[in-house]
């Protein structure tokens, strides 16, 4: 027989997978992976039910845990691209462990804040409430992880365009 916590989580599970797919496709770029890391946020949001459930901040909490696995995900799958046959398709993943490890470099808050706005999709009054803070501070972080990624990815884009050219010999 089913209890009122199974219950709340069948619910919780049914409101929060699509989004935790939703953030673990667009970090590791792979559908199957995503569900699987979806999957393994919520298997932990399940363990830790009875304590998370009095929260409003389970969905936040299981969010981060989807991001954090999914730069995980990212780091281990950054060895296989040595064996990317389609140079569009290595372009594109070089570029989302870029992306990944200057996500990682964010300080902690910044890292949350783009996640869940940009990721999640949620909007800067749901990150705020979700992270308890106000909607002046969702917007100060976002600016700042911004500014930092930008900075961030142009100086790996021109390292690898350095480094590509010095591959081919065209210095």
């Amino acid at each position: 027989m089913a209890t009122s916590a199974d219950v709340e989580f069948a619910e919780f599970f049914d409101s929060t997978y699509a989004k935790a797919v939703r953030v673990a496709r667009r970090i590791t770029g792979d559908a199957q992976l995503a569900e699987d890391l979806a999957a393994e946020g919520l298997a932990r949001a399940y363990a830790r039910w009875p304590q998370l459930r009095r929260t409003e901040t389970a969905e936040a909490w299981t969010l981060r845990v989807v991001v954090n696995l999914s730069i995980d995900a990212g780091r281990k799958r950054k060895v296989q691209l040595a064996s990317v046959d389609s140079i569009d398709h290595a372009d594109s993943i070089a570029i989302r462990m870029a992306l990944i490890e200057s996500l990682r470099q964010l300080p902690k808050r910044q890292r949350h804040v783009v996640a869940l706005r940009y990721l999640a999709d949620l909007p800067e009054r749901e990150v705020a409430e979700t992270l308890g803070v106000s909607q002046g501070s969702v917007k100060t972080h976002l600016h700042r992880a911004m500014r930092k990624l930008k900075i961030d990815l142009d100086a790996q884009m021109d390292l690898a365009n350095i480094d590509g050219e010095a591959a081919l010999g065209t210095d």
